[in-house]
């Protein structure tokens, strides 16, 4: 049943399925969520799940910040948008690309660190941790806890270091929520992009891919039209990269990076 929600389309089938792919098909963005509290136990098996992830070169150069107390999640959500489900969820983390590390070692052990200066360096920091928090939502999932990423902890980015107390070459890349999913909440698995659109063979196909999106739109019209939404695929897009206002101080970014002692050259 997943994989027809998934692409929104009946005929959709898999020619393999297992349990791990049973809950990545069903993933949806959760943003209400029951009380209940996320156990050490789940904690420590989601971040065992997030080192289990690919790293570049085995630098491992990420942190995440465990956040409970529903002070400091109010004053995040302050710092992202408002956003009231970072207050509601009983576990929120915060993961941050972290070449600090790097630098107190090279510190302790006199050596040099140029590399880290570079844009590269800083890509390698925020892919590795999108790589592991992607683990973690797999392994919350799997224990059946609702996530939702939220990148609008990146709007504040010096404001979210000093609450969280982020040491000099580290920055907060993403927040995610962990709880409990509310069974109230109005939202289901949301369709994606069928596969013609993304999946190419050998070259890249653009003529083929942008032919999928009409029906796609519909699809997905759809979808919020049954969730009290509105709008299509290709509407949310445009007004998404319209202008700068959209990015609700993101285009500051690469200041902050510096200031926060990644300068990414």
């Amino acid at each position: 049943m997943t994989i027809t929600e998934r692409y929104a389309d009946p005929s959709a089938t898999l020619g393999v399925v297992n349990d791990v792919l049973s809950v990545q098909l069903a993933h949806r963005s959760v943003r209400r969520f029951r009380p209940d509290p996320v156990d050490d136990s789940r904690l420590h098996a989601i971040i065992a799940a997030a080192q289990s992830a690919p790293t570049s070169s085995n630098l491992q150069p990420w942190s995440v910040v465990a956040v409970r107390d529903p002070a400091r999640r109010k004053r995040l959500a302050a710092l992202a948008n408002n956003q009231g489900f970072i207050e509601q969820a009983p576990l929120f983390l915060v993961w941050v690309a972290d070449l600090g590390r790097a630098h107190r070692l090279a510190a302790r052990h006199d050596a040099p660190l140029e590399a880290t200066d570079y844009l590269e360096t800083t890509i390698i920091g925020f892919v590795d941790t999108a790589l592991a928090a992607q683990n973690a939502v797999v392994a919350a999932e799997s224990l059946g806890l609702g996530t939702v990423f939220v990148g609008a902890i990146r709007n504040n980015p010096l404001e979210v270091a000093a609450e969280l107390g982020l040491p000099e070459h580290t920055v907060a890349t993403f927040g995610l929520a962990i709880g409990t999913p509310d069974p109230a909440e109005s939202a289901g698995i949301k369709p994606r992009i069928p596969q013609a659109a993304v999946l190419h063979h050998e070259t890249y196909d653009a003529e083929t891919a942008d032919a999928q999106l009409t029906g796609y739109d519909e699809s997905l019209a759809d979808y919020n039209r049954r969730h009290g939404l509105d709008g299509d695929w290709s509407s949310r897009v445009l007004t998404r990269l319209a202008g700068v206002s959209s990015l609700h101080g993101r285009e500051k970014l690469r200041d902050h990076l510096r200031t926060r002692g990644l300068p990414s050259r």
